[in-house]
C-alpha cells in the first residue's frame, strides 16, 4: 500500500488549502442538489398497505406517528432468515438519537419483510430503540423495489430495468432483498411518495463511513486506491462483535511498514 507523502507544515498547509477550496465547492454543489431534491414531484400512495407492530396492525399513514414526513428504510431481512442483513445493521448503527428527527417533523423507522417476532428478537440483540415494522404479506416492498421477484412485480433496481441490471453484470440485484430508503410526506389523510435512494445514495446517513474519507486508509476496502484492510475486499461491514482481529493486525502492520 501507498502512503501518503511526508512533507514539511508549510507543504500541508498549501496542499491542504488547495483541497478545502474543492471541499467547499462540493459542499455549494451539494446545498444545489438538496434544494432541487425538495422540488421533486410526489406521486399519491394509492395502496392501502397493512403492516405489523408490536400493538398490531397499522397502516402507512399510522407510521408518521403524527408528523407529516417519513423516512422508512428497507431493512434487508428475509422471512427465512434468523438475522438481519449486515450491512444493513452498519446502516441502523449510525442512526443517531430520533428526537433530533421528531424536532423537525420528521419519523424515521425501519421495515422489513421477516416475521415481526423476528425483528423484534434482533432488534433487543443489537440494542436498537428505531421503530420496526413487518410488511410481511404486503407488496409494499415489491412496489418499492425493495424486495425483487418478477412473479410479483416488475423488477427494477436504482432505476433500471432487469435487463439493464443484467447487462452490467449485476444480476444481485435482480431476486431477493435489497436495500432501499423510501421518503413519504402526509397532508392529513393523504400520503405521497417524494423520493428513494439506492446503492451508493444510502451512503448519506452512514456518518461513520464520512469519519473514514477523513483518513488516510479510508475505509479501508481495497478500492479506489485504498488498502484492503481485511483481505475481505468491499462491502466488509459486520455486524457489531463479529470483526475479529484481522482490521487492527492489518493496520498495526501498515503502521509498522511506515517508520
Amino acid at each position: 500500500m501507498n502512503l501518503p507523502p511526508i512533507a514539511t507544515r508549510e507543504e500541508w498547509l498549501a496542499a491542504r488549502k488547495e483541497l478545502l477550496a474543492k471541499e467547499k465547492e462540493l459542499t455549494r454543489a451539494r446545498d444545489a442538489l438538496n434544494a432541487q431534491r425538495r422540488t421533486l414531484p410526489m406521486v399519491p400512495i394509492e395502496k392501502d398497505y397493512v403492516f405489523e407492530e408490536a400493538d398490531g396492525l397499522v397502516r402507512l399513514r399510522d407510521i408518521f406517528e403524527g408528523r407529516p414526513q417519513l423516512i422508512l428504510y428497507h431493512f434487508m431481512f428475509e422471512p427465512d432468515a434468523e438475522v438481519g442483513c449486515p450491512g444493513c445493521s452498519f446502516f441502523a448503527d449510525n442512526i443517531g438519537h430520533l428526537e433530533h428527527l421528531h424536532a423537525r417533523g420528521t419519523t424515521l423507522a425501519l421495515v422489513s419483510r421477516a416475521p415481526l417476532a423476528k425483528l423484534e428478537a434482533y432488534k433487543k440483540r443489537m440494542g436498537w430503540a428505531l421503530p420496526w415494522y413487518s410488511c410481511l404479506g404486503s407488496d409494499f416492498n415489491y412496489d418499492f423495489h425493495a424486495t425483487a421477484d418478477e412473479a410479483i412485480a416488475p423488477v427494477e433496481y436504482n432505476y433500471r430495468s432487469q435487463a439493464e441490471l443484467k447487462e452490467l453484470g449485476h444480476s444481485y440485484h435482480i431476486k431477493g432483498e435489497q436495500p432501499v430508503l423510501s421518503v413519504f410526506l402526509r397532508d392529513w389523510e393523504r400520503v405521497y411518495h417524494s423520493y428513494s435512494c439506492f446503492a451508493r445514495g444510502l451512503e448519506a446517513p452512514l456518518g461513520l463511513y464520512h469519519l473514514m474519507d477523513l483518513t488516510p486508509f479510508g475505509r479501508g476496502e481495497g478500492w479506489d486506491g485504498m488498502p484492503d484492510l481485511t483481505g475481505e475486499g468491499v462491502h466488509w461491514t459486520r455486524r457489531r462483535g463479529e470483526y475479529g482481529s484481522s482490521v487492527t493486525t492489518a493496520c498495526h502492520g501498515e503502521a509498522q511498514g511506515a517508520k
